[in-house]
Formats: C-alpha cells, structure tokens, sequence
C-alpha cells in the first residue's frame, strides 16, 4: 500500500512516520510488502495551492493519503481567521479534490473542537457540530467540504493530542514545574488526552480495514487538565504542587470546551481499542528521559 502524509513534520505526522516504519500490525509469516511511506511538509507542498497538491498526488499516486496537516494554534486561528480558514478548510478541500481526481483514499485528522462542549456524556460521531471557535468552525466546515467532495473519505476525530516532536501540554508543564515550586491549573474543562503514538497505530490500522465516515479515536480515559497536570508532575517525579483554578482566571483568545470527551464506539467498530491515556503519558515520559 503506498500512502503519501500531508503534515509529516509535525507532531502527528513524525508519529505516523515511526509508526508505519515499526508497524507491529504486519503479520511477519504473511508474504505481504511493506507499506510504502511519503511524508511531506508545507515546504515540499503547500495544501492551500490545489495545484502544489494535484501535482505531488498525480506524481506518488498513493493508496491512501493522510491528511495531518493544520493550522492547529488555537488563539492563533482567532486572530488569523484567514489563515484559519485557508489551511483548514480550503487545504484539506484542495486535498480532497486531488484524492478525487487520483482515485486514493482520504483520512483526515479533525478536533473535539467541532463541538460546543455543553454535554455531559461522550460525544457521538452523529451529534451535532456547533464549535464555539474559528479554529472549530475551520475544522467543522473542512469536514462538510470532505464529505460533499469525497464521501468514502475517513475523519478521524481526536482531542488534546501530546508526544514528542512538537508543542504539547505535558512538555508545557514539565518546563513550568522545573521552574516554579507551584502552578495552577484549570480544572473545569474535560477531555481524553491522546498520546501521539497510539493514535497513529489505530490510524494506520484504519487506512488497512478500509475505514469510512466519522471516527472517534482517542486515548480511553478521560480527566481535566489539572488531572492531567498532577499526572505529569507525579510521573516525572517533581515535587511542585498543582493547585485546581477555572477557566476565568486564564482568559484566552478562543473558547475551549469545557466537555470534550469522543466516545470510542465508531473505533472499537473497527475492533481498535486504544490504551488509557494514563498509560501514554507514562510511555511519553519515559521516552523523554
């Protein structure tokens, strides 16, 4: 299977690169090749130039295209809705014409940010898109724009990602607890914190059953950030004290939402589970020493 990765140099994107490279769901006794793997950046193609796009497509010809590639700075997207819209709607829509026209198969990575966060309970792959943001909306409107171009393609949704390789969260708190005795963190906002790696595997194991429409796939668990920061104080074995505050002592530019947990029922359809997000922060520190 050729697959070809729009966004490979960010967080996600190096994650699927080692990912397929290890890919452990290979059975070693089938006499099966290798996936062969693409991944480019916004400097070998830029995704709002649909001619940049059709002619890396037309020339890889990939099975599967992944496409990993946002603006993803939140308050950045608030203050750049142009940008916004451009990368994530316009792009992905420029991607997905290319798919179209090469006959390859389209997953998209989008955001618990298409929501509003006014649920108690897990979203659902079919509840409503209401997102509260530019960033949201940008995501929102690309998944509609995907869907019209491209109706077998796969959205896969995913929330509060961390790993190695980019600006995440937990590098966030490691670097305020080795310089602070006490931080504070918000405690009224709610989500599954998704380690980087094991969301490339489920991907993966996505693009080779053929997946279609709408999935969630998250890390199991769910937690607040404040939850999260302790986790991440106490696994790296720091000593500072994380104190709970809410979300109107951090003012931001963009709305977070306040409940932003995926129910994992469209993934485990596939028979994917994924590890609990307490277990991918452990993998993740260990990893960074």
């Amino acid at each position: 299977m050729r697959v070809t990765i729009f966004g490979g140099t960010g967080l996600l994107g190096k994650a699927l690169v080692r990912a397929w490279a290890e890919d452990p769901e290979e059975d070693p006794e089938k006499d099966k090749p290798e996936d062969e793997v693409r991944a480019f950046g916004s400097r070998d193609a830029d995704i709002r130039d649909p001619r940049q796009v059709l002619a890396l497509i037309q020339r890889d010809r990939p099975d599967w295209i992944v496409l990993a590639a946002a603006y993803t700075d939140v308050d950045g997207c608030e203050t750049n809705p142009e940008m916004a819209f451009a990368v994530n709607r316009r792009g992905a829509a420029n991607v997905a014409e290319a798919a179209k026209q090469s006959g390859s198969r389209l997953l998209f990575v989008s955001t618990d940010y298409v929501f509003d966060g006014t649920k108690t309970s897990p979203y659902e792959t079919n509840d409503v898109r209401a997102p509260r943001s530019v960033y949201g909306r940008s995501k929102a409107e690309a998944e509609l724009e995907i869907s019209r171009i491209l109706p077998e393609a796969c959205i896969v949704r995913t929330s509060w990602l961390f790993g190695p390789g980019g600006k995440c969260f937990p590098d966030t708190i490691l670097k305020l607890a080795r310089s602070r005795p006490e931080i504070q963190v918000v405690n009224d906002q709610r989500g599954s914190p998704t380690y980087a790696a094991d969301l490339a595997q489920a991907m993966i194991r996505l693009c080779h059953t053929g997946a279609q429409g709408i999935v969630h796939a998250t890390n199991r668990g769910e937690c607040t950030w404040f939850e999260f920061a302790r986790e991440i104080v106490a696994g790296a074995g720091l000593s500072t004290v994380v104190r709970p505050t809410t979300s109107d002592k951090f003012v931001r530019p963009a709305e977070r939402p306040k409940y932003s947990v995926l129910s994992p029922a469209s993934l485990e359809q596939y028979g994917i589970t994924m590890p609990g997000w307490q277990d991918g922060l452990r993998r993740f520190l260990a990893a960074a020493g």
